[in-house]
């Protein structure tokens, strides 16, 4: 399917990924909206690529979507309220290495770590 230019879009920028909101024309000149997701994705080198996915969504179903949509977003939010719980989308958030004795250490931790919570290894038995 031939992309048409845009008549009306906005952007919402989100962490890595950024969601367009794109009005297009069919052939007739009828209104349809695509919905891309574009995230960012790090190569080793240090360059970076983009991964798109779109979906389109024609004016016959735009009734029915957006029903659901505000449905399931609405459950969301009475299920898990409006604060962000997952941990990796916290400000402070700092990834925990567990040990032996079931206490977590924070990766600037990680280095302190005690002694014991490494196996003994006696380099004459190399």
């Amino acid at each position: 399917m031939m992309e048409r230019e845009e008549i009306f879009s906005k952007v919402l920028r989100a962490g890595r990924r950024t969601y367009f909101f794109d009005v297009r024309a069919t052939k007739a000149e009828d209104y349809y909206l695509t919905i891309t997701e574009s995230k960012k994705f790090t190569n080793d080198d240090g360059s970076f690529h983009y991964k798109k996915h779109k979906i389109y969504i024609y004016k016959e179903d735009f009734s029915e979507f957006k029903s659901i949509l505000a449905e399931m977003t609405d459950f969301i939010i009475e299920q898990k309220g409006n604060e962000v719980i997952s941990e990796r989308h916290q400000k402070d958030f700092k990834k925990t290495y567990e040990t032996d004795d079931d206490t977590s250490l924070s990766d600037g931790d990680a280095t302190h770590q005690s002694a014991e919570s490494f196996t003994n290894v006696d380099f004459d038995d190399i």
